[in-house]
Order: C-alpha cells, then structure tokens, then sequence
C-alpha cells in the first residue's frame, strides 16, 4: 500500500462497491449525538462483514466525535 492522495468518498450507499470489492484502506465516521431511528445503514447489503481497528478519535467542542478506522486483515 502505498501513501498519498486518495479519493475521498462520503454517503452510505456510494462506498458500498468499493467496501465489498476491498478497496477502502481507511474510513473516517462522524458520529452526532442526535438520535435516530430510520433511515439508511452503513455497510447495509455486503455479502461480508467488514471488520474496522480503531486508529485515531477526536471529540470535537460541538459534541461530534470523529474516528478513523482501518479494515483488518
């Protein structure tokens, strides 16, 4: 894997081809404390499980947390 610019892509359903063919290396979410009970989930219709190691977080002063997550192997 090599570093440097990369594209980003936002939404949920969008990403959803690049996550089942493996080629996301990085995801960044920004969790809102707001609730919610509808509406569409991530990672909703892969054949598999993707599973995320936590690399980095931030809470920011609004009360937002941003985390960034690595697929595991």
């Amino acid at each position: 894997m090599e570093s440097g610019n990369g594209l980003l892509v936002g939404g949920v359903t969008l990403p959803l081809p690049l996550a089942e063919l493996g080629l996301i290396d990085e995801y960044e979410f920004l969790v809102q404390p707001a609730p919610a009970g509808h509406g569409p989930r991530l990672f909703e219709g892969l054949s598999k499980r993707v599973g995320l190691t936590l690399v980095s977080w931030l809470e920011l002063g609004s009360g937002v947390v941003a985390m960034r997550y690595e697929p595991t192997a």
